[in-house]
């Protein structure tokens, strides 16, 4: 069984860390290779880290595997990730022999119906696990997570089950793709970019930030300790003083 990882005495590690895995493309161009080959490798780092966040002790990780504006790449690299979601998926598996729960987040109605039907089954069998929740972010956006809420609620209203004035945060907040996953802490983006992308906006409110020029196929465990260390030493007043 892997250790734990021991952290500086007082580190406080975030319940929640969302991360943008960026920088695949551009680490197989620096290689001479095709962007899929990145893809590849960065699969390869997607299970490295949950597998470390685990031994970090983070309680949820939320992957950026594939937005709604990424259907705007080349036909030939969105087909190679969707072929790689798929062999995610019988890989992803492997994460329910580790106690692990899987969760996906996103509008699935673009997606294959073979592919759907793959990430139902997993989240039905990991659905009680407990040692950590894996999230994956897939033809996701921030934006639609937030319009997605706010028809459900248009609705009620609509139905006369709702008054406009009664609508609260808390019951937008319900009604998103991670109703029942806590806010994000921390957000990490390597790869040197330093924007949210359309990234868990809501969720995200109070997160802390921390960006890193490693490419996140070159991105490893002791990368992530930093990111937590980092975030630890933050003082997060949530708007108060």
């Amino acid at each position: 069984m892997a250790k734990t990882v021991s952290f500086p005495e007082g580190t406080q590690v975030p319940c929640h860390v969302g991360v943008i895995m960026d920088g695949n493309g551009r680490w197989a161009k620096k290689r001479g290779l095709p962007r899929k080959f990145g893809h590849r490798e960065g699969a390869k780092t997607f299970r490295e880290i949950t597998r470390h966040a685990k031994r970090c002790g983070i309680s949820y990780i939320t992957y950026y595997a594939f937005s709604t504006e990424n259907w705007k790449r080349p036909k030939d690299e969105v087909d190679a990730i969707m072929e790689l979601f798929e062999k995610y998926l019988d890989e992803v598996r492997d994460f329910i022999e580790e106690n692990i729960r899987v969760r996906f987040i996103g509008d699935r109605t673009m997606l294959s119906e073979n592919l759907q039907r793959k990430m139902a089954s997993v989240e039905e069998d990991s659905k009680d696990f407990d040692s950590m929740t894996l999230v994956l972010a897939i033809n996701y956006g921030g934006q639609d997570d937030i319009v997605h809420s706010c028809r459900q609620l248009a609705e009620m209203v609509k139905k006369g089950e709702l008054e406009p004035e009664d609508i609260t945060a808390d019951m937008l907040e319900s009604r998103l793709y991670t109703e029942d996953i806590p806010p994000c802490d921390l957000v990490i983006r390597p790869s040197g970019e330093q924007r949210l992308s359309n990234f868990l906006i809501w969720q995200a409110a109070y997160a802390e930030f921390y960006y890193t020029n490693i490419l996140w196929p070159d991105f490893k465990g002791e990368d992530l300790e930093k990111a937590v260390i980092a975030y630890s030493e933050r003082n997060r007043r949530f708007g108060g003083v």
